[in-house]
């Protein structure tokens, strides 16, 4: 139920990245670093107030988005904590997929893929295991915005590294 919620906060957010896409790919390849920075620079706002509205209603509504999909009590109590717990997640997700794409733009899709495994497997699956057997099935939940931590330093590390080496010494645009 969590992920077909989470889909309606994060559609916007992917269309969005995608629509930039070619905007960033064609200003890095004319060497325009104030489009692509001011590209990059929108998109991130955008994503983020996204993810901040999605977060506020994840927060303080999941027994209402629960009820849409006729929610029983157990999975009201389950349902609520991972709710508030996996939302945490909404605002680092929305870096992650604004530097994803950019990375796919600038023709360095392995950053991204790096990104995914760190988020989906080499985090993910070390913390859900431990916190299980630490807090139970609540550490479980708890793991997705470690995990995602760990692939938003990951995003900021790479695109630091981009930024100075591709992006920094760009013309500001068109003479």
């Amino acid at each position: 139920v969590y992920f077909r919620l989470q889909s309606f906060v994060f559609m916007p957010v992917f269309g969005l990245t995608q629509g930039a896409m070619p905007i960033m790919g064609y200003n890095y390849g004319a060497k325009n670093r104030k489009r692509l920075t001011k590209t990059i620079h929108l998109t991130l706002r955008v994503s983020i107030i996204i993810m901040i509205i999605g977060t506020v209603v994840f927060q303080l509504f999941p027994d209402q988005l629960l009820a849409i999909f006729d929610a029983s009590y157990q999975m009201l109590e389950m349902g609520r904590m991972a709710m508030r717990l996996l939302s945490i997640c909404f605002v680092p997700a929305a870096v992650g997929i604004t530097f994803s794409t950019l990375f796919q733009a600038l023709g360095h899709g392995i950053y991204s893929l790096i990104m995914t495994l760190i988020r989906q497997c080499f985090a993910i699956l070390p913390i859900a295991y431990f916190l299980s057997k630490v807090i139970g099935v609540n550490g479980v939940w708890a793991a997705y915005p470690m995990a995602e931590t760990a692939g938003l330093t990951a995003a900021i590390l790479f695109y630091r590294h981009i930024y100075k080496k591709k992006i920094r010494n760009l013309p500001d645009g068109a003479e």
